[in-house]
Parts: C-alpha cells; sequence; structure tokens
C-alpha cells in the first residue's frame, strides 16, 4: 500500500449521477489525504436505507453526481498531516457521524452530537477545504456523510473513523457502524430497560432487531415486536423477541391493543421505523408512571408528531437517541469487543452468535 501514499487512486466506484437513477460504476480519482484525514481501502460495504432515501433525494437538497455508503468497514491506506491515531494497515469502521474530541459534545458523558462532525446530508465537500476527494476527469463527485463508502477507496475525517480490533471480520462487523449500533444503543444507553421489564420494539428490520438484542441483554421478560411484515416475527425471535403484533390484525390503535396486554402498558418501547404513527403509538404505549419511548427512526420532513398533553403529565417519558447515544471513536471499538466475545463464548459450546 506504501506505493500509493500521496499519490492519486484510480479505482471503481458506484457513483448516482441522477436522483432515483440506476448507479453506474466508474473510474474516479481519490486525491490523498489532508490535513487530519486518512484514505480507506474499503473491503465490505452494505446498504442503509439511508442511502436509499437520499438517493431518492427525499427530505434534502439534492447534490449530484455523489457517491453514496456509509456502512463500511475498511483498512487505512495513508493518511494527512496530523493524523497520530491511525497508522497506514489499521482496521477501521467509518461513520456517518464523528467525534472531535473538543467540543461540548463531545466532552460531555451525556452526548454524542459532536458540533463539527455530527451528520450533515447537505454537505458535499471535505472540511479541511471544502472540496471532493473524488473526481471524474476533473469534475467533483461528492461525498456523503462523511463516507462514501460505495468506492474502493474513500477519504474520511480522521473523527469519524473507529479504530477496531484486527482480529474482528470486518465482513461481519461493517455493520455496526450504523444500523446495528444504532437500535442496540437505543436499548442498551437511552431506554435502559431493567431486569424483568416489557418492552415493545416497533419495527423488526436490522434495527430493530438490534434494539430487541439489547433489550434481551438487559433482562427484559417479554420483548413485544411490532411490524406489518409477518415473514419477519421468526427471525425477531432469535434476537429475543417474544411476543407479535401486527397492526393489521386488528381493528384498534396498536397502542391500545398493546396496553390491553401488559396490564396498562410496557416499560419501554423503542421506534425503529421512521414513521410518525409508529412514533405516536411507541410512546403512548409505555405505562403511565415510569414508561420510557424511544424515537430512532428518521421522519419524513413534514412529518407532525402529536399527541395529547396529559400523556406527558401522567410521567410519561419521550426521548430520541443518534446512533443509540455512541461516541464513534471512543465507544465503537467496545461494541466490536461485545461481538467478539459472544463469538468466542458460542465457539466454545458450538452454537452462532445472534449479534
Amino acid at each position: 500500500m506504501s506505493s500509493t501514499v500521496g499519490k492519486v487512486i484510480r479505482c471503481k466506484a458506484a457513483v448516482a449521477w441522477e436522483a432515483a437513477k440506476p448507479l453506474s460504476i466508474e473510474e474516479v480519482e481519490v486525491a490523498p489525504p489532508q490535513a487530519n484525514e486518512v484514505r480507506l481501502r474499503i473491503l465490505f460495504t452494505s446498504l442503509c436505507h439511508t442511502d436509499v432515501y437520499f438517493w431518492e433525494a427525499k427530505g434534502q437538497t439534492p447534490l449530484f453526481p455523489r457517491i453514496f455508503g456509509h456502512e463500511a468497514g475498511g483498512i487505512v491506506e495513508s493518511v494527512g498531516p496530523g493524523v497520530t491515531d491511525l497508522q497506514p494497515g489499521d482496521h477501521v469502521l467509518p461513520v456517518f457521524t464523528g467525534e472531535c474530541g473538543d467540543c461540548r459534545h463531545c466532552k460531555s458523558e451525556e452526548s454524542n452530537m459532536c458540533d463539527l462532525l455530527r451528520i450533515n446530508t447537505d454537505r458535499g465537500v471535505m472540511l479541511n477545504d471544502g472540496k471532493s476527494r473524488f473526481s471524474i476527469n476533473g469534475k467533483p463527485i461528492y461525498h456523503f456523510v462523511g463516507g462514501s463508502t460505495f468506492s474502493e477507496y474513500t477519504v474520511c475525517h480522521i473523527g469519524s473513523v473507529a479504530k477496531i480490533n484486527p482480529a474482528a471480520p470486518l465482513d461481519k462487523v461493517c455493520i455496526l457502524s450504523c444500523g446495528i449500533s444504532t437500535g442496540l444503543g437505543a436499548a442498551l444507553n437511552v431506554a435502559k430497560p431493567k431486569k424483568g421489564h416489557t418492552v415493545a420494539v416497533f419495527g423488526l428490520g436490522a434495527v430493530g432487531l438490534a434494539a430487541a438484542e439489547g433489550a434481551r441483554l438487559s433482562g427484559a421478560s417479554r420483548i413485544i415486536g411490532v411490524d406489518l411484515n409477518p415473514s419477519r416475527f421468526n427471525e425477531a425471535k432469535k434476537f429475543g423477541v417474544t411476543e407479535f403484533v401486527n397492526p393489521k390484525d386488528h381493528d384498534k390503535p396498536v397502542q391500545q391493543v398493546i396496553i390491553e396486554m401488559t396490564d396498562g402498558g410496557v416499560d419501554r418501547s423503542i421506534e425503529c421505523t421512521g414513521n410518525v404513527r409508529a412514533m405516536i403509538s411507541a410512546f403512548e404505549c409505555v405505562h403511565d408512571g415510569w414508561g420510557v419511548a424511544v424515537l430512532v427512526g428518521v421522519p419524513g420532513k413534514d412529518d407532525e408528531f402529536k399527541t395529547h398533553p396529559m400523556n406527558l403529565l401522567n410521567e410519561r417519558t419521550l426521548k430520541g437517541t443518534f446512533f443509540g447515544n455512541y461516541k464513534p471513536r471512543t465507544d465503537l471499538p467496545g461494541v466490536v469487543e461485545k461481538y467478539m466475545n459472544k463469538v468466542k463464548a458460542n465457539m466454545h459450546v458450538g452454537g452462532s452468535a445472534a449479534m
């Protein structure tokens, strides 16, 4: 890899030239990293629904041409001036948000909303000089949320890259850089169910399954999965879901169904769909006095959350979370170790890891 240090790299990338038009595999030029940047060789990347959402140009000022992708694993190819925490060959996860380490949010134990590097879907250039590191025949190709992992090589700000255990399989842990950590952290760090609690999880996609796993790890006695797709129910059992509710099977609001199932409501609920009606249901199904609802899904730009103020006055708590309240550089290596330790434990007993 040393032969490419300081040089432009030509590689393949999936480029979105226009909104909602098929991606085109192109040869792109990837410039060397500048100050506080690293250039990564992306070995594995996955597709997150957020990539699709912004490829369709919903809810944002369209910015094209662009290289999407942000949920990935790779190896550091080279580092720019001022980078001391990483070196070529390190195994890393790029993250759509970041941790500068200096702002009030980064210094707070309660927040991961970095002032400098929090997600910005409208920015398509690097912070250092306001320019893109991608180009085709001199024409800039824009970045996406600091990642652009649908490229064999990409350049990221150092604060948005987490160094991980090199023994971790990148084809597995790459999904920890977005959805899985978001759902897991929503449970472990924000909802914080106690042993014996009842938890409802709205949406049983990857994020919801991770939230269910977090509830299971916390010792929840009942985990109620809520989804419109019954084919997801069997898979969800592997992640601790004990009961299932399909709103289409009932002629009353799903929050009322859950309240009746649980003698007044669940102790915790975690919403992982982005549908504002599901968000309202997740809040209104928690028990008065102590119930906590956590919103994870990203709503549409014009959505409005409406509920009667008495639902709050009756001592229900509504929270939101961003990347499961994990600080990317500080906390993500530990999430990888959770996975690694579980794999090791299951190897000893001949099982397989759910997370």
